[in-house]
């Protein structure tokens, strides 16, 4: 095992944890957020001075004179930003290098982002074609080329770079942390997957659905993205799976609540939030039972104390 026991070294000073959370991950969404109030201002100032939002999604940029593909790109950038500053400052203040955040070594799995990312693409599609073919006037087709070229360009290139952050941050790095402080693999799963169920409290799906049928979604995803990182000792498989996820929601298939508002193939016209979240949990199972049978977990190694070097050699 690397990707847990990376983390036991002698640079994990709790004020290094602040400076990463405050000025990586803070400061990168502050920094990352200016373009998207500059374009607002500018907007608002050009259009009579008032800034008019969507009440019903906040994410939904279009009353302030924003296409979607432009808002989706500055929707994005926080997050770019906040990657590029966060993995710097992990590796100038704790001494870890990107691929050591990722799984300890000095090497990624690539075939484990393309099998995460290959895997949950079919699912999500399958299902999604499932839901068409049985409820057709529940979809409305709003493909256009032109502006479809530009939102696969823009989903291609940053929701990866999107998702990343998200994982390198909760499923890389606090997870090598808690793991830390706990000696606990279990606690390392449980604690990052809550925290990601948290950090999307605000997004509009929450309010459109309820905070409990909503976070349901998301602590599930969360938790079964550190159960596979940690059984596959690196975050690969869930940096793939995150990615899938959010391209295809992206590209294919939007509604009204969505956190991203695009010029997807199809809108859905209304959710069964109850129905997804119970399909979300199906096909979780059914793509952990692969990756479980394809890459021979051990199991065990949930339960197992962690043990550090340095202390393994005292005890000898």
């Amino acid at each position: 095992m690397n990707f847990i026991e990376r983390g036991f070294d002698h640079q994990n000073q709790w004020w290094k944890y602040a400076i990463i959370l405050i000025v990586g991950v803070f400061g990168g969404q502050l920094l990352g957020s200016i373009p998207l109030v500059i374009v607002m201002m500018v907007n608002a100032a050009t259009s009579g001075g008032a800034m008019i939002f969507n009440p019903e999604n906040m994410a939904d940029f279009t009353m302030l004179g924003i296409s979607k593909n432009v808002g989706l790109l500055l929707m994005l950038l926080p997050s770019v930003v906040t990657l590029i500053i966060t993995v710097w400052l992990i590796n100038v203040v704790h001494k870890r290098t990107f691929n050591e955040t990722v799984n300890g070594t000095n090497r990624l799995r690539f075939g484990r982002i393309r099998d995460g990312f290959g895997v949950w693409i079919a699912l999500i599609g399958i299902y999604s074609i499932g839901d068409y073919a049985i409820n057709p006037e529940n979809f409305v087709l709003q493909f256009d080329l032109t502006k479809f070229i530009l939102l696969l360009f823009i989903s291609l290139l940053l929701i990866p770079l999107q998702t990343t952050c998200e994982e390198i941050i909760l499923r890389g790095y606090l997870t090598q942390g808690i793991a830390i402080f706990t000696r606990s693999r279990l606690l390392a799963i449980i604690l990052p997957g809550i925290i990601f169920g948290l950090l999307h409290s605000s997004n509009p799906e929450v309010k459109e659905y309820g905070f409990a049928l909503a976070m349901t979604q998301y602590i599930t995803f969360g938790l079964l993205f550190g159960l596979v990182s940690v059984l596959d000792d690196g975050i690969e498989i869930a940096i793939g799976m995150h990615a899938a996820n959010n391209i295809f929601l992206s590209l294919f298939l939007t509604y009204k609540s969505s956190i991203f508002q695009t010029d997807a193939v199809f809108e859905q016209l209304n959710l069964n939030p109850i129905k997804d979240a119970v399909s979300l949990i199906v096909m979780g199972i059914i793509a952990f039972i692969y990756f479980a049978y394809k890459y021979k977990w051990n199991f065990g190694i949930l339960t197992k104390k962690i043990i550090i070097e340095q202390e393994l050699n005292n005890q000898l």
